[in-house]
């Protein structure tokens, strides 16, 4: 079944109505006029339900349920849809046709092993995410005839990556792509203990992995690494920066990751003097976003700059620039220069910059 939003049209021609049952969406965590709309990948509807992780007989029965949804990941990337003229769709599984890409076997054995993690649960349907990693070709088992009988179109579906897709998902659909990668992800990385390097197994609906070692049983709980991104700006100036590996013409804010004992104003002090030799001043926090690619969560700010001369540490940055604002509102982004992707949290503190909407009341 697709995974759909209130209206199937999105800026193209709409998408046939087969019968799919949509995500609902829910209103915003933050709806005071003072408050930003959260960014993408962020507030994805449902409730989390944590006190029922360690239920397992709700759990199981939760998994047998005919209502409720599976969320299929197949090594980081996530299933979609994709029709002429028409943005791309999420397709989650029922219950039946779970089972027949997973196997019939115990539930239990699906959890501990973390290839099935509890996500939350919407309008009281509990939706899981899957790993169909160890299974070479997944699409052909989804095009099945016994899938058919959910409608889900062969031609167009396919697996993704959900960077490259940009923010076209509807957010609601993005946010819960996301966090089935980003669990799915972590226990892919976790499968023995960092502490005495026994294998670990998943428990708490995959929350939580535990040392299978009687002398250790260490807990490992999923982890977020926190990581600052600042657009600093002189006046009607901001710093773009480089990487090498961006995409042609593309430049964007500067970032980098929080050191143990480092405050978040002082990491971004740091970054930018490190990666671009200019000092900052006032530094103000703007909002966040969960990346998972892997695992980490984007804390952004903007920063006032006290010097202006650019050193480039070239082993960080292929290069660094003043750009003004007048120059960036006018141009379009193309191979000469492009700004960040739409759904980063990177272009979102451009453009409120741009826009001077750095302050609280922003849109």
């Amino acid at each position: 079944m697709f995974l759909g939003v209130d209206s199937c049209r999105r800026g193209g021609r709409s998408l046939p109505q087969r019968g799919w049952r949509s995500l609902p969406q829910r209103g915003w965590l933050c709806q005071s006029d003072l408050m930003r709309l959260p960014n993408y990948y962020t507030a994805p509807g449902f409730e989390r339900a944590g006190l029922k992780r360690r239920d397992s007989d709700w759990i199981r029965a939760a998994i047998g349920d005919a209502g409720s949804l599976f969320v299929p990941v197949w090594r980081s990337q996530n299933l979609v849809v994709e029709i002429a003229d028409a943005e791309p769709r999420a397709i989650v599984l029922g219950s039946d046709h779970a089972a027949l890409v997973i196997g019939q076997g115990d539930p239990d054995t699906h959890l501990a092993e973390g290839r099935m993690v509890f996500l939350g649960v919407i309008e009281e349907r509990a939706h899981f995410a899957v790993d169909l990693s160890a299974i070479e070709a997944p699409l052909e088992m989804l095009a099945s005839p016994a899938l058919a009988a959910s409608r889900i179109p062969a031609d167009g579906a396919r697996f993704a990556d959900l960077r490259q897709l940009a923010g076209r998902l509807a957010r609601h659909e993005g946010a819960l792509l996301a966090l089935a990668r980003a669990m799915l992800f972590w226990h892919q990385r976790h499968r023995f203990c960092g502490v005495c390097g026994s294998p670990t197994q998943s428990e708490e609906a995959g929350h939580m992995r535990r040392c299978t070692n009687p002398d250790c049983k260490t807990m490992h709980f999923p982890r977020t690494d926190p990581a600052v991104i600042m657009l600093v700006s002189d006046g009607e100036r901001a710093l773009l920066g480089r990487n090498k590996n961006f995409p042609p013409g593309m430049y964007s804010t500067l970032a980098g990751f929080v050191e143990p004992g480092e405050s978040l104003e002082d990491a971004v002090a740091r970054e930018v003097r490190e990666e671009s030799g200019i000092e900052v001043g006032t530094v103000a926090y703007h909002s966040s976003q969960p990346w998972p690619f892997p695992g980490n969560i984007m804390l952004g700010f903007h920063a006032e700059a006290v010097s202006t001369d650019i050193a480039v540490d070239y082993s960080e940055l292929e290069d660094a620039k003043w750009f003004e604002r007048d120059w960036l509102l006018a141009h379009a982004d193309d191979n000469s220069f492009r700004l960040p992707r739409l759904d980063s949290i990177a272009r979102r503190l451009v453009e409120d910059w741009l826009h001077r909407r750095a302050g609280p009341g922003s849109a």
